[in-house]
């Protein structure tokens, strides 16, 4: 049985994108936690947070993370909020091998400030969405790996944690 390798990080550091290449160039299949969600709901995360909350969403997102990861051998890429969960991230840590997809704050803030599909964002300025990231990251750094993404395209990611993650479930 083939461990789940699951991707986290921030909004906007590429986990789906990533994600959907490991798949390509593994015999691992794709799932992206977010687009579960939204085709549980039938609607798109930034209306299920305006019209039922985010208390609701992360019920939810609870509920379809715990149930995918009872799943093997798939790439998961979880939202960014996911990994926060206590018992999310107690499943991630025991039944999967998890890499934080980690960037310089500045190159998150660009690639997220003027999005319309975050959420969490709506309220935030450039300070608060730094806050935000540096909170996250406290949790996010007690992924089994921790990938610096700064200086590599997609390729050279997604190169790096396939051979991390053969290394880790070849040995274990």
């Amino acid at each position: 049985m083939k461990k789940n390798l699951i991707l986290i990080g921030m909004m906007g550091s590429g986990k789906s994108t990533i994600g959907k290449e490991i798949s390509k160039k593994s015999s691992l299949k794709f799932k992206d936690t977010d687009q579960l969600i939204e085709s549980h709901e039938k609607m798109k995360i930034r209306d299920i947070f305006d019209q039922k909350g985010e208390v609701f969403f992360r019920s939810l997102e609870e509920k379809l993370v715990l149930k995918i990861m009872k799943s093997s051998g798939l790439v998961i890429a979880l939202g960014g909020g996911s990994f926060l969960n206590k018992k999310i991230r107690s499943e991630v840590l025991k039944n999967g091998v998890s890499f934080w997809l980690n960037w310089k704050n500045d190159i998150i803030l660009k690639r997220i400030i003027n999005s319309k599909k975050r959420p969490k964002l709506d309220f935030l300025n450039d300070k608060g969405v730094l806050k935000l990231i540096n909170l996250r990251s406290k949790i996010y750094f007690k992924a089994d790996c921790k990938v610096n993404c700064d200086n590599l395209n997609k390729f050279q990611i997604v190169k790096k944690i396939l051979k991390i993650y053969e290394n880790k479930t070849n040995f274990s």
